[in-house]
């Protein structure tokens, strides 16, 4: 009875947000012409330059949607869903602009391509109103959400102890949608009637054998479940299934990338870098000069870190601790209110141009623009003594943005971004690239993406208590 009371509400739910989604996308869509079409008389009107633009702006305002995520609200908090919106939209309009300001340029309008002028000013305007539209949507929209979904109760199982401050911690962020009801360990005696009690089931890092018996449990109660991936579900997170005669396999390759992809993301790394470069090299200029007037230092920190196959090279990024710090510290991530830290260094943290040199390593090859995030030295060989499978991230180059990078913090857990990476190494193909090089303008929205370490590097109880997880685990 409880399960079609709860599908009956997710179809009502499903109606009335996706009702929401087109009056959404439409509203953007009329924002967008009824403000252009104010200097741009002929946008009144049905004709070669109207029907133009809307099908770029519709096939835009889609492929944002697939890069971005759209309206997804009750699954994502406010904010994320905010800011990838306004984002996409932001896109969307720039270039279905730039697109009808060309088509202006013509016998009857206009003998040259003017781009800020009149125009621009009634973009800035529908821009605003669509900023506005967006979070009046987002937040009515996740109020219906929870109306029909309130939060559901949570059964934890961990796999020891130590786990279940922190993900109590990460659930909590959630509340709406989980409560913590209860949390147990694996080998709870009780463990089959508390998964009956329970509507979703978290299973935290729990030995691989034991697991295999408690997700045949959730499913045979048709519980639904989220799994803490561990190596073995990211390695077949991406698999094929695969017949062989009549047996069926799942193929999983180990290099996945074919001589063409390699080509284009090569490619696509030579081109973006240079154009990045050159149309960043004002900015650049005054960051350069904003260093040098703070202290007098040098302009940019220079650091030894891995790439694929373990190869070592050197990453630019502009300076943002004291001088003594970063030419004679010892390797050493950030802490939260690192004293070492600059007043410009704090700003070009926060909004992540001290990464802004790492063109140049991507121009010579050294990284990539998407890939694993490059680890100082030090920290490798701590996070390879407690976790030796932190050596799978040297399968592809290390990048400058990527999942590790979008969707976790500075401070993540060495587990954490292990899984990221090999959620991206598994997962690669161009199209990946193109979303997450889309998806990492988002991250200056995120103000915990740069949060520091407690400490200013792992302690040796934590390094300790990996290496106990681990064994835990295995």
């Amino acid at each position: 009875m409880a399960i079609k009371t709860r599908s009956f509400h997710q179809a009502k739910s499903d109606l009335a947000i996706g009702a929401m989604t087109v009056l959404l996308y439409g509203l953007l869509a009329a924002v967008f012409f009824a403000c252009l079409s104010i200097p741009n008389i002929y946008l009144r009107r049905l004709n070669r330059t109207f029907a133009t633009t809307l099908l770029t702006f519709l096939v835009l305002i889609a492929a944002m949607h697939a890069v971005y995520g759209g309206f997804d609200v009750g699954r994502k908090k406010s904010k994320p869903v905010i800011s990838s919106l306004v984002t996409g939209t932001v896109v969307t309009d720039l270039v279905a602009y730039l697109q009808m300001e060309i088509m202006n340029v013509n016998d009857n309008y206009n003998d040259h391509l003017i781009l800020f002028g009149l125009d621009f000013l009634y973009l800035l305007l529908a821009l605003l109103l669509q900023i506005g539209i967006i979070i009046f949507f987002v937040r009515i929209g996740n109020d219906l959400y929870f109306h029909f979904h309130p939060p559901r109760s949570v059964l934890l199982i961990i796999g020891d102890a130590d786990q279940e401050a922190p993900l109590r911690a990460k659930i909590g962020r959630y509340r709406l949608q989980w409560t913590v009801e209860d949390c147990a360990m694996y080998d709870d005696p009780e463990i089959r009637e508390k998964i009956r009690r329970a509507e979703v089931i978290f299973l935290g890092q729990i030995p691989q054998t034991d697991k295999a018996v408690l997700l045949k449990q959730c499913y045979d109660l048709r519980k639904d479940i989220m799994c803490k991936a561990q190596l073995q579900e990211t390695i077949l997170c991406n698999s094929r299934p695969a017949i062989v005669d009549d047996a069926p396999f799942l193929e999983m390759e180990f290099f996945k990338m074919s001589f063409f992809q390699r080509a284009v993301k090569r490619l696509g790394d030579i081109f973006i870098s240079l154009f990045s470069l050159i149309l960043l090299s004002p900015l650049m200029a005054a960051i350069a000069l904003a260093i040098k007037a703070e202290d007098r230092g040098p302009v940019f920190f220079r650091q030894k870190r891995l790439t694929i196959r373990g190869w070592e090279f050197t990453i630019w990024k502009f300076r943002t601790m004291k001088v003594e710090s970063s030419l004679h510290g010892a390797q050493t991530s950030t802490a939260i209110n690192d004293p070492r830290i600059t007043r410009v260094g704090r700003v070009l943290r926060r909004f992540r141009m001290d990464e802004i040199p790492q063109f140049l390593n991507v121009l010579k090859g050294e990284m990539s623009l998407v890939g694993p995030r490059p680890e100082m030295l030090a920290n490798i060989d701590r996070y390879k003594e407690a976790f030796p499978d932190f050596a799978y991230r040297e399968k592809m180059k290390a990048g400058i943005t990527g999942y590790a990078q979008i969707e976790g913090r500075y401070n993540t857990t060495p587990e954490d971004k292990l899984m990221l990476d090999l959620m991206y190494i598994e997962s690669f193909s161009v199209w990946l690239d193109i979303k997450l090089l889309m998806r990492t303008v988002t991250v200056v929205f995120k103000r915990d993406s740069t949060q520091g370490f407690e400490a200013a590097s792992p302690a040796p109880d934590e390094i300790e208590n990996l290496k106990r997880r681990r064994r835990t685990v295995n």
